[in-house]
C-alpha cells in the first residue's frame, strides 16, 4: 500500500486540508470556514477529505499542523509535526517554486509577508491589527457596492482611471469610498481604486521596510482577485505569480513537513467521531500563575500546555 502524509492548516477564518503523497500530488483537499470551532472545523474537513480519499490504495502515516490552533488540532489528529504558519507557507511555496524571492499571503483577517534566499526564509512580517489590506475589507466593500467579491476583478479591468482611495486604515477607507461615489465616481474606478487601496495598505504596514525581490508569488484568498493581483503587479513592476492552490500552502507546507520528518503515526479518520473538550486551569504553584490549556477526550486528559515552569507540568 502506498504512503500519503495528511497536512492540515486551522486559521481564524478558514481551516485547509490536503492529503498528499510521496511525489507532492495532491489525493484529496478541502477548504472550510472556522466559525470559531477549531475543533468542530477540523472534523468537517477530515469528513470532506475522506470522501475524496483512495483508502484501497493509500494510507496515511504522518500528520502536520499548522496555522493559530495547530496545537489544539494536532493534539487531537495525533500529529508527528507541528509547525508555524511562517515556516510552513515557506516549505509549501519554495517546494513548488524553488526560485522564489519573496512570498505575499493575504487572509481573511490578517496578512504576512516572507523573504526567501537560497530557498530558505530569512525575514517575514505579520499584520493582524490592520483590516484594510485583508480579504475581510474587501469582502465589505463589494457588499456596499452591491457586487459579489468573486466580481470585483471584473469590475476593476474595466477601469481606465482608478480612484484614489484612502488606505491608511479601514474607516479612512470606508468613508473615503462613499465620499467618492456621492461625487460621481464610476463604479469600477472605485473598485480598481479599492484594489490599489488594498496593496497600497499591505506594502505600507506588512511590506514597510522589507526589499521585496522576484519571483514573487502570491498566496491567501486574496490571491484569487485578480484585481489586486493586477494592481501589485503594477505596483512591484514585476510579474506576480499565483498558484491554483495557492489558498491550501500552508496545508500542503504542512504535509510536505510532516512526509520529511522522521515521525510516522497511522492516522485514522475515527477521529472524526471522538468527542473531545478542552479546559483552561489556573496553576497558582508560583506567581506566574499560568493559564493551563489540558485537553481531553471523554474523562481522558491527552494533552496539556500553557505551563512556564515544570511545576505547572500537567500529567
Amino acid at each position: 500500500m502506498k504512503q500519503a502524509y495528511l497536512g492540515i492548516d486551522v486559521g481564524s477564518i478558514s481551516t485547509k486540508g490536503v492529503i498528499i503523497d510521496d511525489d507532492n500530488k495532491i489525493l484529496s483537499s478541502a477548504y472550510i470556514w472556522t466559525e470559531g470551532d477549531p475543533i468542530g472545523a477540523s472534523k468537517r474537513l477530515l469528513s470532506l477529505l475522506e470522501k475524496q480519499f483512495d483508502k484501497k490504495n493509500y494510507r496515511i502515516v504522518a500528520t502536520g499542523t499548522t496555522g493559530s490552533a495547530r496545537k489544539l488540532v494536532g493534539t487531537i489528529v495525533g500529529a508527528t509535526m507541528v509547525k508555524n504558519e511562517i515556516t510552513a507557507h515557506a516549505v509549501g511555496t519554495t517546494t513548488f517554486y524553488p526560485e522564489v524571492r519573496t512570498i505575499l499571503e493575504i487572509g481573511g483577517q490578517d496578512s504576512k509577508i516572507i523573504l526567501v534566499e537560497n530557498g530558505v526564509a530569512v525575514d517575514y512580517a505579520m499584520n493582524t491589527l490592520c483590516a484594510a489590506g485583508t480579504g475581510a475589507f474587501l469582502s465589505s466593500q463589494a457588499k456596499r457596492l452591491g457586487i459579489e467579491v468573486e466580481e470585483i476583478g471584473e469590475y476593476a479591468a474595466r477601469s481606465e482611471h482608478p480612484t484614489q482611495i484612502a488606505a491608511r486604515c479601514t474607516v479612512f477607507a470606508e468613508s473615503d469610498l462613499v465620499h467618492k461615489l456621492q461625487m460621481g465616481h464610476p463604479r469600477e474606478d472605485v473598485i480598481a481604486g479599492v484594489c490599489n487601496a488594498v496593496v497600497a495598505n499591505y506594502l505600507n504596514n506588512v511590506g514597510k521596510g522589507k526589499k521585496i525581490l522576484s519571483p514573487v508569488v502570491f498566496q491567501g484568498g486574496v490571491s484569487k482577485n485578480s484585481g489586486v493581483v493586477a494592481a501589485f503587479e503594477k505596483a512591484l513592476g514585476c510579474k506576480v505569480t499565483v498558484d491554483e492552490n495557492g489558498h491550501l500552502m500552508g496545508a500542503l507546507g504542512a504535509a510536505i513537513l510532516a512526509r520529511k520528518g522522521k515521525g510516522r503515526r497511522p492516522f485514522d479518520f475515527a477521529v472524526e467521531d471522538t468527542e473531545f473538550h478542552v479546559r483552561e486551569a489556573g496553576c497558582g504553584r508560583c506567581p506566574n500563575n499560568c493559564e493551563i490549556i489540558c485537553v481531553y477526550s471523554g474523562d481522558k486528559l491527552i494533552d496539556a500546555w500553557g505551563n512556564r515552569c515544570e511545576r505547572g507540568a500537567v500529567h
